[in-house]
């Protein structure tokens, strides 16, 4: 079985400025010479990490990060009550992403997303499709109103516990109602902002639950920082509550502009997340996409893991 490959550093780094106040960490690593891959991370808001350039083989890629819109080391921080988030939607992302490509003289690249990754790099796909060669995305996410609600209602009937702490953290009037709303409310609408840490804590807490049962789990270690966790919680709820900008399926409905990309789709039978129907819709909507549903959840683990190095080894040697 495929394992990662050992970490790197990066060579270059930089912000970039992509208008409306805001400036983009990125970074790149591996072979400046090589194949371009650009990284996708997922959330929203969660930020690239040092593990997201180890899928690749740093010998015949090359490597490129940045952390979103609010994100990461991105400014301004969206952990900050003023920050704006009016500019930050999925149109802007991948607005950013052109930039980005422009900015580092990239032709063309691999795209590589996990999660909200994938929706990102769906859509921008689908808009620039002659600027990527493959595609490699894994815990498919398609960002509709039902995987939305499926994530904050439903999931709970397998965690009745977490979910019933979830519930009781907005106001008794909202917890009959829309769950998402009323937390994007309480930490992006309401001036307070020890309720708003509460709240932040809260829909944490929640995500954590809600891939718990996946082997090798552990508490998220970035849920204890307080400044990530309202950059988090602030940036979900915020794409959530919009439907990520989307028409309702629009991914799926517009998936044959892919139909000259090749991809592989990697997906966890164990997903409560996100269930595997979605990678098979996908699969079934995309001519020249190949599915393999592995014995995962949605964190992945080293089935998924292997998967995926093998699809990037396979595509590096592609032009």
């Amino acid at each position: 079985m495929l394992t990662r490959f050992p970490p790197i550093e990066p060579y270059a780094q930089g912000m970039l400025d992509v208008g409306d106040g805001q400036h983009l960490y990125w970074e790149t690593c591996g072979n400046p010479d090589g194949k371009p891959a650009v990284v996708l991370h997922g959330g929203p808001g969660s930020g690239c990490t040092p593990g997201h350039r180890r899928n690749f083989d740093p010998a015949r890629y090359r490597i490129v990060l940045f952390d979103q819109r609010g994100a990461g080391r991105s400014t301004p921080h969206a952990s900050a009550a003023d920050t704006d988030l009016s500019v930050n939607t999925t149109h802007h992302l991948v607005a950013d992403i052109e930039r980005l490509r422009a900015h580092l003289g990239i032709d063309r690249w691999l795209v590589n997303g996990a999660s909200w990754g994938v929706s990102l790099g769906l859509l921008y796909a689908q808009r620039h499709p002659e600027r990527v060669s493959e595609m490699v995305l894994a815990s498919i996410t398609l960002t509709r109103p039902a995987d939305i609600h499926w994530l904050y209602h439903e999931v709970g009937r397998y965690f009745p516990e977490q979910w019933s702490r979830f519930r009781t953290g907005v106001p008794i009037a909202e917890r009959d109602g829309d769950l998402v709303a009323a937390y994007h409310h309480l930490v992006n609408e309401q001036p307070d902002p020890v309720v708003g840490a509460d709240a932040a804590r809260a829909w944490c807490a929640w995500e954590d639950a809600a891939v718990s049962i996946e082997e090798g789990w552990s508490p998220n270690p970035r849920y204890d920082d307080p400044s990530f966790r309202m950059a988090f919680s602030r940036l979900v709820t915020h794409y959530f509550f919009h439907h990520a900008w989307l028409d309702n399926n629009q991914l799926l409905a517009d998936a044959g502009r892919l139909a000259g990309i090749p991809g592989v789709l990697v997906h966890g039978r164990f997903d409560l997340g996100s269930p595997v129907d979605a990678a098979w819709q996908l699969a079934r909507a995309w001519p020249r996409a190949e599915l393999h549903v592995v014995g995962t959840g949605h964190a992945g683990g080293n089935e998924m893991t292997s998967r995926i190095v093998e699809a990037t080894n396979r595509f590096a040697r592609s032009s």
